[in-house]
Parts: structure tokens; sequence; C-alpha cells
């Protein structure tokens, strides 16, 4: 099995509305990403500039994605398609984002979902991210330093 892990490029933004519309849990349509600003003309455009996102392919075949806020410091997102979980995707672009936003920030900051049984929580502790907050409407916010 041939893995790579590359920066993505305005020909992935089909391939990464894909796998963010693949997952079961933290579930968004591409009408709800479209209402919330995240559209095909606007991923192309953050990937014009060169931005920190991330694609994970298997054997060729885009598998997982994540992308940071550097400007703010945060991890925007990390999905892997369900097809390819298990093949330590996630860790692997979860390595790439903290790396990119540990060359300006002390701390790094992301927020998902809080709710019981959801695994992205359990994956991030794993991680040494650390939960920091709950927000009202059942989100959680996790922090982590750079290693000194």
């Amino acid at each position: 099995m041939n893995i790579v892990v590359r920066k993505a490029r305005t020909e992935d933004v089909e391939a990464i509305f894909d796998i963010r519309t693949s997952v079961v849990q933290n579930h968004l349509s591409r009408q709800q990403l479209s209402e919330m600003g995240i559209t095909p003309a606007t991923l192309s455009e953050i990937l014009a500039t060169g931005a920190g996102v991330w694609l994970a392919e298997v054997n060729g075949s885009p598998a997982a994605f994540s992308s940071i806020d550097d400007e703010d410091g945060c991890v925007f997102a990390l999905f892997v398609n369900p097809a390819f979980e298990g093949l330590g995707l996630g860790r692997l672009l979860l390595l790439e984002a903290e790396t990119a936003l540990f060359r300006n920030h002390e701390t790094i900051w992301l927020e998902t979902d809080g709710r019981d049984g959801i695994r992205a929580n359990g994956f991030y502790r794993k991680h040494g991210w650390t939960h920091v907050d709950t927000m009202a409407n059942g989100d959680v916010r996790y922090e982590k330093r750079r290693a000194k």
C-alpha cells in the first residue's frame, strides 16, 4: 500500500468535497457547507494561495484531508473517508497541521463535536490535545502547546 501526504492543489477541490461529505460523524452536506461559505469557488481560492491544506492519497486515490487557519492558530478540518479509516491517515495529517501551526504559534487549538460517542475526541486526546472548554452548542475546544 502506497500512502502519500501532499499539499492540496486546486484540482483537488472535488476530491476534498467528496471526502468531507463521505464522513458519518460530523457529516455536512454540500448545501450545509455552502451555507457556511465553504464552496468549490472559495476552496479553490484558498488552495491557489498555497494555504495549509493537505491531502492523503492511498494508492493514488484521495482518502483524507486536513486544513489549518494559520492566522488564527487552529486546525480547521481533518476528515478521513470511511473507506480508508484505520490506515493512520488522520495521524499523518494531524502531524502536518501541527507542524505548520507550531512554526508561528506556541499554543494551537481546534473545536469538534463534544457529544458522547464522537470518535474525534478520543483521537485528539490520544495525540496530546487537552480539552479546555465546552461551548453552549455542545462543541468542545482542545488546545495543544508546542513541546519545549
